[in-house]
């Protein structure tokens, strides 16, 4: 992980803590985002859907999902052919397949 993804994960904590210290302080009576979906409202989100703490929600939790995203991007694997080709050079340089030493390690000795 370089200094991109350093960056990116403190982010992501920084982002996470703030993210769940705003949900918690938001009052439970449909002014928050706890009632936005059972509030009394007559709109899509409550009567009080511009309040600040929703909107710091909104934008916190936008940039939670674009820091997620961006960090698998920078953690994700090689692809399946260069695994492949990698295994493949290393039983070349090794000698011998891995397949042939299991088996040899695995079966049991002769019953005399």
């Amino acid at each position: 992980m370089g200094v991109i993804g350093i960056i990116l994960l403190v982010a992501f904590v920084i982002i996470s803590i703030l993210l769940v210290c705003i949900i918690l302080i938001q009052n439970e009576d449909g002014e928050g985002f706890g009632g936005l979906f059972g509030g009394t409202g007559s709109q899509a989100f409550g009567a009080r859907s511009g309040n600040v703490l929703t909107r710091t929600t909104y934008i916190l939790v936008t940039l939670f999902f674009l820091t997620t995203f961006g960090l698998a991007l920078v953690n994700r694997t090689s692809s399946v052919e260069s695994l492949d080709s990698a295994v493949q050079q290393s039983a070349e340089t090794s000698g011998t397949n891995w397949v042939d030493a299991v088996e040899t390690t695995d079966t049991p000795a002769a019953a005399e």
